[in-house]
């Protein structure tokens, strides 16, 4: 008997042991420690001349989805991503759904160059190089960097007109 509660004893200094090496997760449900809350990322909509309410970014910058990406993966990186720059999401960001964006469809995905990217109803969004002031559209319907860009409407729906 006493080998059995110098047992019970040794599992529960081994326990309380890994929680304070942090080798072990205390239970679910307990409060634990958080960084300094990060930046906002925030995704907007906002109608634009030629294509009607778009997404925008925090700035009003259009944003644009690629064909390629098929609505799964981000496929623009290295030069293509110098000219269509994806919004990203640093590690200790939080995403938020501006005015008219559904925050049901905004998540992010692995980006190839490191880090994530903000998507919406699974399209990767990028911003457009061209694009020198809020509000433009210039990448609306071009067709570069091996495939089609477009902006999207705050349903989801890829705007295909221009």
């Amino acid at each position: 008997m006493r080998s059995a509660k110098n047992s019970q004893i040794l599992i529960a200094a081994l326990g309380i042991a890994m929680l304070v090496a942090g080798c072990a997760s205390p239970a679910s449900g307990s409060p634990r420690a958080t960084g300094p809350q990060g930046p906002t990322i925030t995704v907007s909509a906002r109608p634009l001349a030629h294509v009607g309410e778009v997404l925008v970014d925090s700035h009003g910058y259009a944003l644009y989805m690629f064909v390629p990406d098929a609505q799964k993966q981000v496929t623009c990186a290295g030069l293509c991503a110098a000219t269509w720059p994806p919004l990203k999401v640093p590690a200790d960001a939080t995403l938020a759904a501006g005015p008219g964006v559904r925050s049901a469809l905004l998540g992010s995905d692995a980006d190839p160059a490191g880090g994530r990217v903000v998507t919406y109803d699974g399209w990767p969004l990028y911003t457009y190089v061209a694009d020198s002031a809020a509000g433009e559209d210039n990448g609306q319907a071009i067709e570069a960097d091996g495939g089609l860009w477009y902006t999207i409407a705050p349903s989801g729906k890829v705007i295909t007109t221009h």
